[in-house]
């Protein structure tokens, strides 16, 4: 499954039509979030995504998590987005054991 890298430069559009062809082919979408900007760019692609797919009888819903991810040699805290038909519930749910908790609190990018 692909992992979405969103930054705040990020078109919601684009990453809507992206979002939407994922989680019709394989159910799940997972985007990959650091810092306001891109949580912002991020949420405004789910909405936008969400009536994307709202003919096909897709109800997206997002499921946030923080993961740890190295840049420049450095450990960050990021958000993991899990978005997924709500219907399809725990069969493509983020499954807890692959949730990893920041070893701090986030700090502001």
């Amino acid at each position: 499954m692909p992992l979405f890298r969103v930054s705040a430069r990020s078109s919601p559009n684009s990453t809507a039509g992206a979002i939407a062809n994922v989680v019709r082919e394989q159910g799940r979408a997972d985007l990959q979030v650091i810092g306001a900007g891109a949580i912002n760019q991020a949420m405004k692609a789910i909405a936008i995504a969400r009536t994307f797919v709202a003919d096909s009888g897709i109800d997206l819903v997002c499921a946030p998590s923080f993961t740890e991810v190295e840049i420049d040699g450095s450990a960050r805290t990021a958000l993991l987005l899990a978005v997924f038909d709500r219907r399809a519930g725990d069969e493509v749910a983020p499954d807890e054991a692959t949730i990893t908790q920041p070893t701090s609190a986030p700090t502001d990018a």
